[in-house]
């Protein structure tokens, strides 16, 4: 009688054949990747967005930072592997669909799943380690420009003064660090639940 229980699902009260744990699989994969997926969007626009402008002010600006660029460029790596880290997701939800099927046949390996949140979580290190080195570059650039002025002077070379441009960079790069966070912690919470 227990068993029968155990093999109907809650809401539909119909009999399943899927076993109860592969269920459980299913709804946290499904769930940890919807969540993970409109998380990374979210924050990784706002990541963009901010790129963009700093890319555009680079562009068009006179009174550039000198090496600023390396840091633009590593914002940029960033986000084409947080790109990558927003697909992990999608296809962690496309394996929590494939586990609600009858057919065993179609159900992806225990292996082979965590075998791909393993990936995930190193598209999302990386991500994110590209995006520190920006960050401590960009923000090492903006300090030292900001010492080079003694306190209580006036500036008159405009390369001296911290513009726009050098901040957007800095949050560019902390928004792409947020994003690959959140992809980081939704991978090792995966990784924690379903390696068990």
């Amino acid at each position: 009688m227990s068993r029968d229980r155990d093999m109907r699902e809650p809401e539909s009260g119909l009999v399943s054949s899927v076993p109860q744990a592969v269920l459980r699989a299913s709804a946290k994969l499904t769930t940890i990747g919807y969540l993970g997926f409109w998380i990374q969007i979210v924050v990784g626009a706002f990541a963009i967005v901010t790129f963009l402008f700093a890319s555009l002010g680079l562009s068009f600006g006179q009174d550039r930072t000198r090496g600023i660029e390396g840091g633009i460029l590593s914002a940029f790596i960033s986000l084409i592997l947080l790109g990558v880290a927003i697909y992990f997701s999608i296809r962690y939800r496309q394996i929590g669909n494939q586990l609600q099927k009858v057919e065993a046949a179609s159900h992806p390996r225990k292996a082979d799943i965590l075998k791909f949140i393993r990936w995930g979580i190193i598209v999302n290190l990386a991500g994110m380690g590209m995006a520190i080195i920006g960050a401590a570059a960009i923000g090492g650039i903006v300090l030292a420009k900001s010492l080079s002025i003694a306190q209580g002077t006036l500036a008159t070379n405009p390369k001296q003064l911290v513009t726009s441009i050098d901040l957007l960079a800095v949050q560019a790069n902390t928004n792409t660090i947020i994003a690959h966070f959140t992809g980081l912690v939704s991978s090792l919470w995966l990784l924690d639940r379903l390696d068990k």
